[in-house]
């Protein structure tokens, strides 16, 4: 089998990948091998804390929505219950935001979803 001569090809895939590396600690930062092994453990645990950015987002929001409507006497998931019988399709982000920065509205929301449920 004759010999395949790669040029600059290999060279430059490895440049890539310790360019990209160049922060780490270590031979993790010198060495391709173990270079390439962390930035496929980086990238993997990059897209994972992608995921979990969203589910702690959604945490806090909840969070933030049921202290606010807590204050206003009833809870969380009776309030959501009756926004979704009512057709009121606001988002958790966009309830949490009114909930801190427009406190009366928010009373005003809950309000409105409590009465509308009783007639």
């Amino acid at each position: 089998m004759t010999r395949v001569k790669r040029g600059y090809v290999a060279r430059k895939r490895r440049k890539t990948v310790l360019k990209f590396a160049s922060g780490f600690r270590g031979a993790h930062s010198r060495l391709f091998r173990t270079a390439n092994q962390q930035k496929m453990r980086v990238s993997a645990s990059s897209c994972m804390e992608r995921n979990n950015r969203k589910r702690e987002f959604r945490r806090l929001w909840i969070a933030r929505i049921n202290a606010a409507t807590r204050i206003n006497r009833t809870i969380y998931h009776t309030m959501i219950n009756d926004l979704y019988r009512n057709q009121v399709y606001l988002d958790r982000k966009t309830l949490a935001q009114i909930a801190i920065l427009d406190t009366y509205c928010f009373s005003r929301i809950v309000q409105m979803t409590t009465v509308l449920i009783d007639q």
